[in-house]
């Protein structure tokens, strides 16, 4: 494979970010020209200082720390139920039968729909929060997991039998390495619905989060924090992204499809 060029390797880098820079820029011209009144959208200038002012005081570093907190233990609990689930029906056609129809059932039902039950199951403190997350990532990692498990090639899994593989090495070195690149899609997916869950479950009775950030300031038509709370859940989620295509890149060095660079 041709090795690419600095300036090459520069311009795949900086490629992605050439919209989001043109977006800023014509947030800043709108703005500052009057076309867009300051009563419906800040202006960059504004939102940068309430950036600055809110590190200073350490409100957005315990804030951001807190939903950074939510979201890995929600993401940890309903990822690791779905890859679990999803694993032990993919392998078992009986485990399948009793509960993929329930949990197919579930998984129609509008999340927020179930919000006013989980309040009176959870209460209105850190395990409710929890709890909506993990539902949210539940469902794309159990579906890719189980996608993932089915879809393995029956001749990869003859071969290695007929090799002599024992049925723990078959699940370790044919069947997960096989469904892996599908396993990390529902990750990647999910990492996404953690962070849209999460701007709710932080709207109800909390007292913080970035969430709460953003509900204080409605009350006092504050657009400049509301504004920075939506840019820092985009950049958030844009960084579980790129956690995510990372993870992808390690674990699947061996694909030729994510191997190039």
């Amino acid at each position: 494979m041709k090795r690419q060029s600095a300036g090459q390797l520069w311009r795949r880098r900086a490629l992605p970010w050439a919209l989001p820079v043109l977006i800023l820029a014509l947030w800043h011209v709108l703005t500052t020209t009057g076309v867009i009144a300051a009563h419906t959208l800040p202006k960059p200038t504004e939102v940068w200082k309430v950036l600055v002012d809110t590190l200073r005081s350490g409100e957005l570093e315990r804030n951001l720390g807190i939903s950074a907190l939510r979201a890995l233990l929600g993401f940890l609990i309903g990822g690791g139920i779905g890859f679990a689930l999803g694993l032990l029906n993919g392998l078992s056609k009986a485990a399948e039968d009793v509960s993929d129809t329930t949990v197919q059932m579930v998984r129609n039902i509008p999340l927020f729909a179930l919000l006013p039950l989980f309040i009176i199951w959870f209460g209105i403190g850190e395990e409710l929060k929890l709890a909506l997350v993990a539902l949210g990532v539940f469902f794309p990692v159990y579906l890719n997991t189980f996608h993932g498990i089915r879809s393995v090639d029956p001749g990869l899994i003859e071969m290695g039998r007929v090799y002599g593989l024992s049925r723990f090495a078959l699940y370790r070195d044919v069947i997960l390495p096989g469904a892996l690149p599908s396993i990390l899609v529902g990750i990647r997916y999910a990492l996404g619905i953690t962070w849209l869950v999460l701007i709710v479950a932080e709207t109800v009775a909390t007292d913080s989060g970035i969430g709460y950030m953003a509900m204080t300031a409605r009350e006092f038509f504050e657009l400049d924090v509301i504004v920075l709370s939506i840019l820092i859940y985009a950049l958030l989620g844009k960084l579980s992204d790129s956690i995510a295509k990372l993870l992808e890149k390690r674990l699947l060095r061996w694909n030729p499809n994510y191997s190039r660079k």
